[in-house]
C-alpha cells in the first residue's frame, strides 16, 4: 500500500517485459510501485479494452507508466499527462518514455491540475486505487471526472469482487456522468465515463 501514498519509497530497480502499443517492450520498475514486477492483470484488460486517445490525455495514477506508454505509442499526437503521488513511479514513468522516445509529462495531483488549468480532458485512463478506500477513491474521482471535456471520456479497470458496479452506480448518481460497462474481461470491468454536461472551470 506504501505506494498508494508515500511520496517516493525506496525500491529496487528490475527491468520487465511488457506488451505495450501491440508490441513487447522491455521496461524498467522497481518495488515501491504499483505492480513493479509485471504487467498486472486488471491493467492489461484496460489496454486490450479502451479506444485510442487523442487529444488532451490524462493517465490517473500512471505507477511506472504502462497506462501513459501505450498511448503515447499508440498516438504519438496526443498529449499525455502521467499523474501520480508517487515521485519513484513519476520518474520511472518519465524514464520508459525517454527510453521508447516517447512525449509524456509527468506530475503530481496538484501540479497536473495546474498544467490543465480549465482545459477539458479529452481522454483519461485509469486503474484507480480501489484498496485506498471508498472516502478517498470518492475523494479523486470527484476531483477528475468531471474534468472531461464534452466529447471526452474516461475508461477505468476495477475488478468485479472489488466493487466495480457498485462505482458505477455510484458516478452515475453522485456525479451526474453516464458510466457505461464498455467490457468484462478476466473479472475485470472497464467503465466507459462521459461528461455531464460541460468541462469544469478553472481549479480552485
Amino acid at each position: 500500500m506504501d505506494h498508494y501514498f508515500t511520496s517516493k519509497p525506496a525500491g529496487e530497480r528490475t527491468t520487465i517485459r511488457a506488451t505495450l502499443g501491440g508490441e513487447p517492450r522491455e521496461i524498467v520498475t522497481a518495488r515501491g510501485v504499483f505492480s513493479g514486477e509485471r504487467l498486472d492483470p486488471g491493467t492489461r484488460a484496460l489496454i486490450e479494452n479502451a479506444p485510442d486517445p487523442h487529444g488532451l490525455t490524462v493517465d490517473l495514477g500512471c505507477g511506472w507508466g504502462p497506462l501513459a506508454l501505450d498511448a503515447a505509442l499508440r498516438n504519438p499526437e496526443a498529449e499525455i499527462i502521467a499523474v501520480d503521488v508517487n515521485e519513484a513511479a513519476r520518474e520511472l514513468t518519465a524514464e520508459n518514455a525517454a527510453r521508447l522516445g516517447l512525449r509524456i509529462t509527468t506530475a503530481d495531483p496538484q501540479a497536473a491540475l495546474a498544467l490543465i488549468g480549465d482545459r477539458g480532458i479529452d481522454h483519461l485512463i485509469s486503474n484507480p486505487p480501489i484498496r485506498v478506500g471508498k472516502e478517498a477513491l470518492h475523494t479523486i474521482l470527484r476531483t477528475w471526472l468531471p474534468r472531461l471535456s464534452p466529447g471526452g471520456a474516461a475508461y477505468l479497470v476495477v475488478s468485479k469482487n472489488l466493487g466495480a458496479d457498485s462505482l458505477q452506480r455510484w458516478i452515475e448518481s453522485e456525479l451526474g456522468q453516464p458510466c457505461q460497462r464498455l467490457a468484462t474481461q478476466k473479472g475485470y470491468r472497464i467503465l466507459e465515463v462521459t461528461s455531464a454536461t460541460s468541462t469544469a472551470g478553472p481549479v480552485k
